[in-house]
């Protein structure tokens, strides 16, 4: 599934009407919490069908698209299943479901229907009954590749720059890249953002340590100004747009990084860091939320499956303490940055030490759980796909089953 995005330009009285239209896909998804709330046991199929009866309760809800209203009754069952994973403790996000409030940012999704795409893909028009009309669409991405029949969602976006268009495209991308015969383990980290394991460093940008400055000025006007009047509005906006350039500039780092490092390799380890507990120490949360490691992580096995190459999740027990080039434990706190083993004398920075050790593991698990190729694992001396109970040419499973397929 591709995502193509594009910025909507019309007028005032256009956004206002699709401020109503986000509005409304808020009201039905809150209501449908609520009623999961009052009416415990209820299932998928119930409340998609109460958003039909919230659209003959309420006139606005019913000026909805009915597609637009199950695509929010869905985002209300996605909430309630996460809360089913804390009771049956199955892995993903957990958490009671919570209500949605008024934001400088939200959306509504449409389906197949309440949209038309102008004949030359440059414009689109809003057919529902709160009639938006049609907005001109600004974008890089050429949407005359693809066929009506792939375009399986639209989603309205609103941020503090603007109103944008997302198209769900049921396509699948791949890319042809020419084998390089090597491989990477990645160390990721504060003072530099990875060191690999040929010891080369990626500094840490700091994108928001850099901007903290302007948001906390921004951040006391913002104070200071009257609660309901209009220059906290404006306020708020020029506050929301400096996080949002943030995140951009953090986003566009991740992904350069991440294509950067696929394309150059055939197979990338990195640790399987469980980032929501680390952030749980107060003193580093900022700096490694800054650093944002999921969303390159994310973006390295995105490409990974784009482009063909391994990528290996490898526990990161221990990778700091052992020895690269002897195997013994040598303990060392976080404040030490060297390596310096006292059984066989090797010194190595502690990033370096560890990157190598990460790729090591990685040579010797590939088919981890946390590895996410297009067609499932691979082997690496051939390159062909392996189902599990298959060994590779290096007589590995990619499963951990023997050739019986029976767990070890």
């Amino acid at each position: 599934m591709l995502v193509f995005e594009a910025k909507l330009e019309g007028n005032d009285e256009q956004y206002q009407k699709l401020d109503g239209s986000i509005r409304t896909a808020r009201f039905i998804r809150n209501s449908c919490i609520r009623y999961w709330m009052d009416n415990r046991g209820v299932g998928k199929n119930e409340i998609s069908a109460y958003t039909a009866i919230l659209a003959q309760q309420f006139e606005f809800a019913d000026r909805l698209n009915s597609m637009a209203r199950q695509a929010s009754g869905e985002r209300a069952w996605s909430a309630i299943s996460r809360y089913d994973n804390c009771k049956k403790k199955r892995p993903g996000k957990k958490g009671f479901p919570r209500f949605k409030k008024e934001q400088t940012h939200g959306s509504v999704e449409y389906k197949t229907t309440g949209w038309k795409l102008s004949e030359d893909r440059r414009s689109i028009t809003f057919t529902d009954g709160f009639k938006a009309g049609t907005f001109k669409m600004w974008g890089t991405r050429d949407l005359h590749f693809y066929q009506l029949k792939q375009f399986k969602r639209v989603r309205v976006v609103r941020r503090a720059d603007g109103y944008y268009c997302q198209f769900c495209i049921n396509s699948e991308r791949l890319e042809k890249r020419e084998p390089t015969g090597k491989t990477i383990g990645l160390d990721v980290g504060l003072t530099h953002f990875y060191t690999d394991s040929d010891g080369t460093t990626v500094e840490n940008p700091r994108h928001l340590r850099k901007s903290e400055k302007k948001l906390k000025r921004l951040q006391r006007q913002l104070s200071r100004t009257k609660k309901g009047s209009k220059n906290r509005v404006k306020a708020r906006n020029k506050l929301a747009r400096k996080h949002l350039k943030v995140s951009r500039q953090r986003k566009d780092f991740a992904v350069k990084a991440a294509r950067c490092v696929v394309l150059s390799k055939d197979l990338v380890a990195y640790e399987d860091l469980v980032v929501r507990n680390m952030v749980k120490n107060h003193h580093l949360a900022k700096s490694i939320s800054d650093a944002a490691w999921t969303q390159f992580r994310e973006w390295v096995e995105y490409f990974g499956r784009v482009f063909g190459v391994a990528t290996v999740a490898v526990p990161p027990h221990r990778t700091s303490q052992k020895c690269s080039n002897c195997g013994e434990i040598v303990k060392k706190t976080l404040s030490t940055r060297t390596h310096i083993c006292p059984h066989c004398f090797h010194i190595q920075g502690r990033d370096h030490n560890a990157a190598r050790n990460i790729l090591e593991i990685g040579l010797r698990t590939v088919g981890h759980t946390g590895t996410l190729i297009a067609s499932g694992d691979i082997d690496l001396c051939s390159g062909e796909p392996l189902r599990c109970g298959e060994q590779c040419g290096l007589g590995l499973c990619p499963r951990g089953a023997t050739a019986e397929g029976s767990p070890r």
